[in-house]
């Protein structure tokens, strides 16, 4: 059907109100709407978001399948409530290049569950020695305009300062991995207490400190955009807050992991918490939050990072970095955000929907739910409670560390450009 009622929807967590969609956008919103011929979804106070926007996923493909594909991948945000997803550059062949680009981008159209943005790598191979097509990226089918080596730091100052100033010439941005590589080697968890007691290898938090205060200060110098993935210190809000308040154009992105876990969670030594960059502190935790509320820290994203079984089930040294997160990333921002009252739902989908969009310049996205707009939206069941279960998840590994744990929050459907993607918590 080209008509959608959706009937009795809090907008943003406000007052209850219909909402029309006809074909690939909305035609109206108010109260007592009706439609000939609509399919009606009754929303029964349900909270209607627009289609949520990762401005950090890893699809593994081409190269990696056996982790995760576009397809799988897409079908997985589809479920978390995303209309569109920023694939990382680490891929194999590295999308370093006009000709990977387009391979990803062209498969996100083929998959249809939502829009795949292509990140370009910053530096050929990701090995930080000379500068990818950067030019070439942006002209491409796929529009690149946001480059990153992300799994890895961009940390020869003269390559980044190349970097920003070349993008500043289209409006692009370069999203850092900030880890001083010297300081990191053999590096297990966050350095600290915990890993003085673990005897593992400590990951200082001036490790990502000193990257993020260096790039600012290049971004500054050059008049660029930069952009800091995965922030996850309390000193790096810190430097952020500092750099903002200077006009520098800087934004910042957390993960939900780094809202709701600690390190203390590695006294177990289950290889699913072990993470780039690693869980913290409680205190980072709560800077991280604090910061995520007041606007120093710009959005959520979730470092989407899946791996195949063999790589998490084995000893804690061996073991792959990362963690699925697109299926349970609204759910944590839910119960660390919402319910601590730190972050309305309109504050929700300012973090998880309209900025991403903007910082990366993805037209179509994080739009408002008003007439005239497309059609991307989420429908969520904030009333929801549930206890993660990997079994049932769309992506195609299943490393998350919430396995067992009543999250709030259950995304029952999502729409893009008009087209329900999943019904009733179900793909479609």
């Amino acid at each position: 059907m080209s008509k959608i009622l959706i009937r009795g929807a809090k907008v943003l967590g406000g007052e209850p109100q219909d909402v029309l969609i006809d074909g690939e956008t909305i035609s109206e919103v108010g109260t007592g709407l009706s439609a000939e011929g609509a399919q009606v979804i009754e929303a029964d106070g349900r909270i209607l978001l627009p289609g949520l926007v990762d401005l950090h996923t890893h699809l593994r493909e081409p190269g990696r399948e056996d982790s995760e594909t576009v397809l799988t991948g897409t079908r997985a945000a589809a479920s978390g409530g995303f209309t569109a997803v920023f694939a990382m550059a680490n891929t194999f062949p590295v999308a370093d290049t006009a000709g990977v680009v387009e391979q990803v981008w062209r498969l996100g159209k083929e998959s249809g569950y939502c829009d795949v943005q292509p990140i370009g790598a910053v530096t050929v191979g990701l090995a930080g020695k000379q500068l990818s097509e950067l030019g070439a990226m942006h002209d491409s089918a796929a529009g690149v305009t946001v480059f990153s080596d992300d799994g890895k730091c961009v940390d020869d100052a003269v390559i980044m300062r190349r970097a920003l100033e070349y993008v500043k010439a289209f409006g692009g941005v370069v999203a850092q991995h900030a880890q001083e590589p010297r300081l990191t080697e053999g590096a297990q968890m966050n350095e600290g207490i915990v890993s003085a007691e673990l005897g593992l290898g400590g990951w200082p938090a001036v490790a990502e400190e000193s990257i993020i205060a260096r790039d600012v200060l290049l971004a500054e110098h050059v008049g660029s955009r930069v952009h800091i993935c995965h922030l996850s210190t309390a000193g790096s809000v810190e430097i952020v807050r500092w750099a903002k308040s200077r006009g520098i154009d800087v934004t910042a992105e957390v993960t939900p992991h780094h809202l709701l876990l600690t390190d203390e969670l590695v006294r177990s030594y289950d290889p699913v918490y072990k993470v780039n960059p690693p869980l913290r502190t409680e205190r980072d935790v709560l800077a991280l939050r604090e910061a995520l509320a007041d606007g120093t820290i710009d959005i959520v994203a979730t470092d989407h990072a899946p791996h195949p079984h063999e790589d998490k089930d084995c000893e804690w040294a061996a073991a792959a970095m990362g963690m699925v997160g697109l299926e349970t990333a609204l759910s944590v921002v839910q119960q660390t955000m919402v319910e601590t009252g730190l972050l309305d739902w309109a504050g929700v989908a300012e973090r998880m929907s309209v900025k991403p969009a903007r910082i990366g310049s993805l037209e179509g996205h994080g739009r408002p739910i008003a007439a005239g707009e497309p059609a991307n939206l989420t429908l969520v069941d904030s009333a929801y409670r549930g206890v993660v279960d990997p079994a049932g998840f769309a992506s195609r590994s299943r490393n998350t560390p919430y396995e067992g744990r009543e999250l709030p929050g259950r995304v029952t459907h999502t729409f893009l450009r008009g087209r329900a993607t999943v019904v009733d918590g179900k793909l479609a």
